[in-house]
């Protein structure tokens, strides 16, 4: 079973700039390579939420709440997504996790965002 590993939360001022990983170690570099990926947050209290996709193309989509603001990448031949999170608000505070879009693997851990006001 896949089990993606986060990494790269942690905490920072509002506007200010953070980056998270995930890697997929466990998955067929094939199989990676054909899912398109997501990222998803869970805020305090709150139902997890999907922020944004990537395809194997590398063609995203992005939460309105997001836009502009994110961007998803994807390093295929490592099985890592990566998220850069800009001009960070404090709703942005959340455990971050990726996934296939359809949810399929088994969660991770997450990693922590904090962004203080």
């Amino acid at each position: 079973q896949v089990q993606p590993v986060e990494s790269g939360g942690g905490l920072v001022q509002a506007g200010g700039s953070l980056r998270v990983s995930c890697k997929a170690s466990r998955a067929i570099t094939s199989v990676f390579n054909s899912k398109i990926m997501a990222w998803y947050r869970q805020a305090p209290g709150k139902d997890r939420e999907l922020v944004a996709t990537i395809t194997r193309l590398s063609s995203t989509n992005y939460a309105d709440s997001v836009k502009g603001r994110f961007t998803v990448s994807r390093d295929n031949a490592n099985k890592k997504i990566h998220l850069q999170m800009n001009s960070l608000k404090p709703e942005d505070t959340a455990v971050y996790y990726c996934n296939t879009d359809t949810r399929e693997w088994s969660w991770g851990q997450g990693t922590q965002v904090t962004v203080s006001s």
